[in-house]
């Protein structure tokens, strides 16, 4: 790899943790109800080229969608542990494009993860979008990114309450 260019910077990253006095299930379920499983669909028609069809369906969607989940909390089991501790891929196409379409970069954060974990209480924990984004210091990202903000913390606090 003598032609590969490797580089380095550090970032701050403000995290997030958003409590709930609810059950998990409760939580888990709520946030289900706010955030469905995104239409895979959408992804259909992009393929074969029917991005205005898409984009008619994407703004009729939800603010945010659930892209994918992963069980972490199952995991533990292989230390002999349980717990309960979902990870969350949570975005909206729309924002997404919104930014890549000025920073390319920033398809590697988008969409944005959440954990949702019970671990001596009911509890959301991300990364602030606009701190993970403001690394590129563009104001087109920074400006979508700010309303991503606003969008999951109220979209989570929903859930919690």
């Amino acid at each position: 790899m003598a032609n590969a260019m490797y580089s380095t910077r550090a970032i701050t990253v403000e995290h997030v943790t958003i409590g709930s006095k609810k059950s998990f299930e409760d939580v888990r379920s709520k946030l289900a109800t706010l955030a469905p499983r995104i239409d895979d669909g959408i992804f259909t028609l992009l393929r074969y080229g029917e991005s205005s069809r898409a984009l008619r369906e994407l703004e009729a969607s939800p603010p945010l969608t659930i892209f994918g989940q992963r069980d972490h909390g199952a995991l533990l089991a292989i230390a002999g542990q349980t717990s309960r501790s979902i990870q969350y891929d949570i975005g909206n196409p729309l924002t997404a494009s919104k930014m890549t379409r000025h920073q390319l970069s920033a398809g590697l954060y988008a969409p944005i993860r959440v954990l949702l974990r019970e671990d001596g209480g009911v509890g959301f924990e991300y990364d602030r979008p606009a701190s993970i984004f403001g690394q590129f210091g563009n104001d087109d990202v920074n400006a979508v990114a700010q309303q991503l903000d606003r969008d999951l913390q109220a979209l989570l606090e929903a859930a919690a309450a």
